[in-house]
């Protein structure tokens, strides 16, 4: 199927083309009056017409104008007209090409980043994340939602970059920043659902289906060539105009299809980028049957968890054992997955949205950063950031405003079995509570990101009660659970305000010991050193 959406062809000329299967007639309305679309395939309609970038229109569908589902802007949001947006015209800077094993991913909320919220607010902090280590940088999803305050989930209108951040050239500003700077851009997309507003999508044809259980939405059918087009075109959109490095698939296992191939299959294939896709549980068909680079997985982030909180709630009820986190940290092909001590959700969905205490914070992101795994930090780890990531909304729908708040509670239960009231999305101080305070990178972090660069992709791992060694070449660390301490190298050990403290005697003989390549593979480990105590 040809490219859908609006696109100018010529300096004062733009092709127009819709998918609407069911639809008697088509046209598209701009200032110059109505002009019919003719059907060209039996679903789509299509009309070339005298129009330029920045002009406004609708598409008018048996009667109805509406916004284009494939609109590359809605400056008046989800409820006004969309915008002729001409992407060639864009100049952005090749990017790096980070391996998996260089990735040091930065998942950040463009609105909560800084105080101004804006893409073109990110840049100036661009610098001080790829001095840090960082090698990427992965925006929470852009798409222009209900309102101006958001996580970004409840996109409408996934083609286009919200206004409130600063719309499709200050995206396309930050980008080429990004890379110029030499870091990458992984973007957080969308295909499981579509939010608050979904009607006006579906006015156009067929997008949803009843055949399958919902969570958050009507689930899209994929079945239909016109919704995987809307879904596969938007993840080349954002790698062809944008020079986007790479994608995040928003939670894929609410994406449901039986065709061959699989939607997110056919997407990888289509598009010249990373693709990471989130799963919530141990369903490996992104890397086994669809192609994906890597994924998301919670595990060990709720290993180190419970082992950190004693939360053993919800989510968390099958994990905390020293057994299980030797277990992930030997995952074969550890680059593959995405791993993280915090990230939105893990906070968000707490009810208050706070973050860990300052000694677990600690032990968990140094064992995350020490990892072979693909490491995440959520924005502001690598300060300790105290502020709150919560859950805020904006929705212009007061009935849909008041469901969200109703069903957040049920939400933050599912998520953490602790009951109580949350904070209200809708306020505005929900929001606001939630920008950072940055403040200068802890050294060190600033360390452990140095040495991933460094050391050998091989880690030891030896356990013993509730104290856990971590080895790679001649570097290790030591995580004490019991006292929420870490120890890299035997050279210091950090207490959770970072001060210097009295080193424990060494381990007693371990109970469990691995050494593993960066595939996982079991390898002749050599006798190491008892860890020397501190002088």
């Amino acid at each position: 199927m040809d490219r859908l959406g609006a696109i100018p062809v010529a300096p004062d000329r733009v092709e127009f083309r819709v998918w609407a299967p069911a639809a008697e007639a088509v046209a598209v309305r701009l200032d110059s009056g109505d002009h019919a679309l003719e059907r060209t395939r039996p679903e789509s309609w299509t009309a070339d017409v005298a129009a330029r970038a920045g002009d406004d229109y609708w598409f008018v569908v048996d009667g109805r104008a509406l916004p284009d589902p494939c609109s590359r802007f809605q400056p008046e949001g989800v409820l006004g007209p969309s915008r002729v947006v001409d992407t060639r015209r864009f100049e952005i800077a090749p990017g790096p090409k980070p391996t998996l094993d260089e990735l040091v991913l930065y998942e950040l909320h463009v609105g909560t980043f800084t105080p101004d919220g804006t893409f073109d607010a990110v840049v100036p902090r661009l610098r001080g994340l790829r001095e840090l280590g960082i090698s990427a940088i992965e925006l929470m999803p852009v798409a222009t939602f209900p309102g101006n305050r958001n996580w970004g989930y409840d996109g409408v209108y996934t083609f286009a970059p919200h206004p409130a951040y600063g719309g499709p050239d200050a995206l396309a500003r930050l980008v080429d920043a990004a890379h110029r700077e030499g870091l990458a851009v992984i973007l957080d997309v969308v295909y499981n659902h579509i939010g608050p507003g979904s009607d006006a999508i579906a006015a156009f044809g067929p997008y949803f289906t009843d055949r399958y259980e919902r969570l958050w939405g009507a689930v899209l059918d994929y079945a239909q060539r016109g919704v995987r087009e809307w879904a596969i075109q938007n993840a080349e959109l954002w790698i062809r105009d944008y020079q986007i490095d790479g994608l995040r698939l928003d939670a894929v296992h609410w994406v449901f299809d039986e065709s061959r191939p699989h939607v997110l299959a056919e997407l990888k294939q289509r598009v010249d980028a990373l693709v990471i896709s989130e799963m919530n549980s141990e369903d490996l068909r992104p890397l086994e049957e669809w192609g994906h680079d890597a994924m998301w997985l919670d595990n060990l982030h709720h290993e180190l968890h419970v082992l950190l909180t004693g939360e053993r709630r919800a989510l968390y009820e099958q994990f905390g054992s020293i057994d299980g986190l030797v277990h992930e940290l030997g995952r074969a092909n550890t680059e593959r997955f995405v791993v993280c001590a915090q990230n939105h959700d893990q906070i968000g969905n707490r009810a208050r949205g706070d973050r860990l205490p300052p000694a677990e914070h600690r032990v968990a992101l140094a064992c995350v950063l020490f990892s072979l795994h693909t490491p995440l930090i959520f924005m502001g780890e690598e300060y300790d950031e105290r502020r709150p990531f919560q859950f805020f909304t904006d929705h212009i729908d007061e009935a849909v405003a008041e469901r969200t708040r109703q069903g957040r509670e049920d939400d933050v239960l599912w998520a953490t079995g602790t009951p109580g009231p949350q904070p209200d999305p809708q306020d505005v101080q929900t929001f606001e509570r939630s920008k950072l305070e940055p403040r200068d990178a802890d050294p060190f972090y600033r360390e452990l990101l140095a040495l991933r660069r460094e050391l050998p992709r091989e880690l030891d791992v030896r356990a013993d009660g509730s104290r856990v060694v971590l080895s790679r070449g001649d570097t290790r660390l030591l995580l004490d659970f019991a006292a929420k301490t870490v120890e890299l190298d035997n050279r210091r050990r950090l207490d959770g305000a970072g001060q210097r403290a009295e080193a424990p005697a060494s381990p007693a003989p371990e109970r469990e010991r691995r050494r593993l390549d960066g595939a996982g593979q079991r390898a002749e480990a050599p006798a190491s050193p008892e860890p020397e105590r501190e002088t």
